[in-house]
């Protein structure tokens, strides 16, 4: 049974517990995020936007809008709600390349460069990435539920995934 179920949008994250559900709408090149300690049931989702906060660091930027910092928080805040470093597992889901273009401009490689923070950050922090969906064409929603720790993965052409 559901209890409640939370919106993460863009440069948000959320920390909950089973039975939650976290979904995020949209994603394009963004990247889902979702963290969970199986053992005691909570977990965490974040909408990333950028791989890297290198560079913006003298602006008003929240540190969620980041794959870099924003995984690093989530993990944080997932501590602190009482889960476990050495238990938790990752998902991921986004990373598409939302426009056709004919040169190699950095703003249409965004989706493969937030992939890719996204893994090396879940690395450096010890975070075992047990599963993804990244890369493509198309948009998607993801709806994280924290009591298995499915992540269903809907595309724009209505397919739907469970990883």
């Amino acid at each position: 049974m559901i209890d409640k179920s939370f919106a993460v949008d863009i440069a948000m994250m959320k920390v909950a517990r089973a039975p939650d559900q976290l979904y995020s709408l949209g994603l394009g090149s963004c990247i889902g995020v979702a963290i969970y300690d199986p053992a005691v049931k909570i977990g965490g989702l974040i909408h990333i936007l950028l791989p890297t906060s290198q560079g913006f660091e003298n602006g008003n930027h929240v540190k969620t809008k980041f794959a870099d910092s924003g995984i690093t928080a989530l993990v944080e805040a997932l501590i602190k709600a009482g889960a476990s470093r050495a238990r938790m597992k990752a998902k991921i889901a986004g990373g598409a390349s939302m426009f056709t273009t004919n040169g190699t401009s950095s703003v249409h490689e965004v989706g493969k460069r937030n992939i890719e923070s996204s893994k090396e950050t879940l690395k450096s922090l010890g975070i075992d990435l047990v599963a993804n969906d990244t890369g493509g064409n198309k948009g998607r929603t993801i709806v994280f539920d924290i009591e298995t720790g499915q992540l269903t993965i809907k595309t724009v052409d209505r397919t739907v995934r469970v990883i």
